[in-house]
């Protein structure tokens, strides 16, 4: 058995082929793919609670399994008591085989987890292929213990494809099974 991602051999062989049908693409350059999944969260209180943001870093490297980057403020604002260079937050960047297994994981354990959950938006496109999501609670992942959380955080996920056109990182999104509102999600592993 190989080490392929589950979630990429999907696209491989099924996704790719449904979207070079679906738009017509005569070169398969063309056939949008997924470049890299970016997790944000801002911590507000980094500033006053240091050992806050080092649980947001330590919680995103347990879901991520890849050490986050903590994240400065690039200019001072006074109304928030915020000057330039305090740490205002944490991000990780997943590319190749730890992107796939972290989006799989997300499509197949996390999302379900959701309450009161009723599908993903359709607008949360950028206009430039790109999809972000917000979750309000970290603890949806089941790699977190809740008896560890110091604090319950969101974070912004942000999934960049390789087009520009928002149908078109629609449509690979919704082949590789997110769950949109309106759209039943496709079985990953299905034939």
């Amino acid at each position: 058995m190989s080490n392929t991602p589950r979630l990429k051999a999907h696209y491989e062989n099924h996704v790719r082929e449904a979207l070079q049908k679906e738009f017509a693409f005569k070169n398969p350059h063309q056939i949008p793919a997924l470049e890299k999944v970016v997790l944000n969260v801002g911590v507000g209180e980094a500033s006053k609670d240091q050992k806050l943001l080092e649980s947001v870093i330590e919680e995103l490297g347990i879901i991520t399994g890849q050490k986050a980057l903590m994240k400065r403020a690039r200019k001072s604002v006074s109304n928030f008591q915020l000057r330039e260079g305090m740490p205002i937050g944490a991000a990780v960047t997943l590319r190749k085989d730890k992107m796939w297994y972290f989006l799989d994981r997300l499509i197949s354990t996390a999302i379900p987890r959701v309450r009161d959950f009723r599908g993903l938006k359709t607008r949360s496109f950028d206009g430039r292929g790109n999809y972000t999501m917000g979750i309000r609670e970290q603890i949806i992942f089941p790699e977190i213990s809740y008896d560890d959380v110091r604090k319950i955080h969101g974070m912004d996920i942000t999934i960049v494809t390789t087009t520009d056109k928002d149908d078109e990182a629609f449509a690979l999104l919704r082949e590789l099974g997110f769950p949109f509102r309106g759209h039943v999600p496709v079985q990953i592993g299905a034939a």
